[in-house]
């Protein structure tokens, strides 16, 4: 049930919603200028309850995040209502912290996808039998971050509070969505291993990924994906030859059984990883036009994309106190120079550098049908 007053709830903190614009940016037509006051083309929604809320997953980037405040439910559903008004087109609920535990989700959910809003969901998949009508019919695409392939490993990990068993259950509420949704269902790995001041690795998934990618197959995702951990300024971390050979020669073995209803996606940061690639990558250009398509929403405040969720130096404005319109009728997406602030291994990279080549006479054909989640 809902309720009508304003207080702050307590089972939340940080949020992060994307939400898009009207087009396709590489035609520059959902790229807009403060004077147009068009729309980002999506925004994040990083949501974060307290600990005693969740289990805390220790090698989470966003744990210095978490409990910096809170938004009153009235002003979660109000900021969803004023996303469905505008020419927004989808918007991304992930982490840290989970945001199905939020009490508002449903209205939040019912809302922007009654709008014709694109839903991107990111979950640690222990509430989706809660919602899993509106997660079926309603969202896009989940994606729940698991990081292992079976229950010894998980906890080790992603460690329940007082010890609960929870990896049966969330492949149980896994296998119910995938037998009736309507959108995409993702495994997420991010491969990890702790060190002993000596070096000696005390725990690490990294020869369990075969067996999560099967899994997975079976429970009926349609992608596994594998990442790797970065440090808490995003730099990639190099890991020695013999570790780098075990996932590659899994990886191997998992494309074997790809198909057209399972596929692999390896993030750009473990390919560099993997090639011996400098964690330092350095920019060129001092404008980034993704900024204006991630902006990312946090209980802290409004940041130009998630790489720089919790930078003063990245900030925009504040969501509490700022209606949507108002904040990105104001903002100044170009406060982040990249070849100053963004040295480290961005995904978004190839992307920029895309949009840069491309020329208002270069043939582009304009589309209805391409992908908001950009």
């Amino acid at each position: 049930m809902l309720r009508t007053t304003s207080e702050p709830i307590t089972s939340t903190g940080t949020w992060t919603w994307s939400a898009s614009c009207t087009s396709a940016p590489s035609t520059r037509r959902c790229c807009r200028s403060p004077k147009a006051g068009g729309c980002p083309r999506h925004w994040s929604w990083t949501s974060t309850p307290p600990p005693s809320a969740i289990w805390p997953a220790p090698e989470c980037i966003s744990g210095g995040l978490l409990n910096q405040g809170q938004i009153g439910k009235d002003r979660l559903v109000e900021l969803a209502e004023e996303l469905a008004a505008s020419s927004v087109q989808a918007v991304v609920l992930i982490g840290g912290g989970e945001p199905l535990l939020h009490r508002s989700i449903g209205t939040v959910i019912d809302t922007l996808f009654d709008a014709g809003l694109q839903i991107g969901l990111t979950t640690n998949g222990t509430m989706i039998n809660r919602y899993l009508d509106q997660i079926a019919d309603k969202v896009a695409w989940t994606r729940v971050s698991m990081d292992a392939a079976n229950e010894t490993t998980y906890p080790k990990f992603r460690p329940a509070k007082r010890g609960r068993v929870v990896f049966p259950t969330i492949i149980d509420n896994m296998r119910q969505l995938a037998a009736r949704k309507s959108g995409r269902l993702g495994y997420s790995y991010l491969l990890m291993q702790r060190y002993a001041p000596d070096g000696t690795v005390l725990d690490t998934n990294f020869h369990e990924v075969i067996e999560a990618a099967r899994l997975a197959k079976d429970i009926g995702c349609d992608y596994f994906e594998v990442k790797t951990l970065v440090d808490d300024d995003h730099y990639t971390l190099s890991q020695k030859a013999e570790d780098i050979a075990l996932v590659e020669g899994q990886l191997a073995e998992i494309r074997t059984f790809t198909d057209d209803d399972f596929h692999l996606l390896v993030s750009n940061t473990w390919e560099k990883v993997r090639a011996g690639i400098d964690p330092v990558e350095l920019k060129e250009y001092h404008t980034c036009p993704v900024t204006e398509l991630r902006t990312t929403i946090t209980t802290s405040g409004v940041y130009v994309c998630p790489y720089h969720r919790g930078n003063p130096a990245g900030r925009i404005g504040d969501i509490n106190t700022t209606s949507f319109e108002q904040l990105w009728k104001n903002a100044d997406t170009t406060i982040i120079d990249p070849a100053r602030d963004c040295q480290f291994s961005c995904s978004r990279y190839p992307t920029v550098l895309q949009i840069q080549r491309m020329r208002p006479d270069d043939g582009v054909t304009l589309v209805d049908d391409f992908d908001p989640f950009f």
